[in-house]
């Protein structure tokens, strides 16, 4: 049975350096063979690409744009009279992706507008989403590459966000019907199906190795029981120092070994 395979996610990890290109370093210094960033639009798409090169690294997971993030825009793909924007962004992220060989985009949902009821507006969002979802599939084929949906959770990190149930998510691309478009696990915010999946403890988001809810040894097997191919996406909020903060990771590797890049 083969190890898991865990992709640093830069937005997250090495908070104590400024730039996306010293935490990709850093990354790679770790360990990593992966690495995510959540939205890498700030950087040349170019020198990211260098940046993840020099670290002996591949970058495997990138979102959408937010919007515009000072009205409080988180993704736009269900947000009404957004759709020539979603598809403006999707148009940048496919540039990214492709720029930096990365397989996977996370589609943004976005949040229910502001002053708005969610049970109000719930029916004419997933029509807009239903059809921006059409579209990017349509677009990410001609490319190869996948299109991910995550559900945020509504408890603790996001009130307003559009898409926040695993059920509700499976429905969605049950609907849209395209292989191309799969699920992403963030077993922060949901605990385990296929697609990509993510890690951080509940309640607090620190590392796996934290106390908390979450059985993360446990987990770790299952996935590796279930055959899990994919990347395990450290997204979580360091407590202290990132590496020192690794420890947990250390561990596994220790006990079921470092994969080789490329395996």
């Amino acid at each position: 049975m083969a190890p898991l395979r865990f992709s640093a996610n830069v937005s997250w990890l090495f908070p104590e350096l400024p730039g996306l290109p010293e935490r990709l370093q850093a990354a790679g210094r770790a360990g990593f063979e992966a690495a995510e960033v959540a939205w890498p639009y700030a950087e040349p798409p170019q020198a990211l690409a260098s940046a993840a090169r020099a670290a002996g690294l591949r970058l495997v997971l990138i979102n959408t744009p937010r919007g515009d993030h000072e009205k409080g825009e988180m993704g736009l793909g269900a947000v009404p009279g957004r759709q020539t924007a979603f598809r403006e962004g999707l148009e940048q992220a496919v540039l990214y992706a492709k720029a930096l060989g990365c397989p996977r985009i996370h589609l943004m949902a976005g949040r229910v507008p502001q002053g708005a009821e969610r049970a109000a507006v719930q029916g004419e969002m997933e029509t807009v989403f239903l059809e921006n979802l059409r579209y990017a599939a349509g677009v990410l084929a001609q490319e190869n590459l996948v299109g991910l949906l995550e559900p945020i959770n509504t408890r603790i990190t996001d009130p307003r966000y559009f898409l926040d149930t695993p059920q509700q998510a499976a429905a969605i691309l049950q609907k849209v019907g395209r292989p191309n478009l799969q699920l992403q696990m963030d077993i922060f915010h949901w605990q385990i199906m296929d697609g990509h999946v993510q890690v951080a403890q509940v309640p607090d988001r620190g590392e796996p190795g934290s106390p908390g809810e979450l059985d993360f040894p446990y987990l770790f097997q299952l996935l590796e029981d279930e055959g899990y191919q994919g990347f395990v996406g450290c997204e979580y909020r360091p407590r202290g120092d990132t590496v020192e903060g690794l420890s947990w990771l250390r561990s596994y590797w220790d006990r079921r070994g470092h994969p080789q890049m490329g395996q």
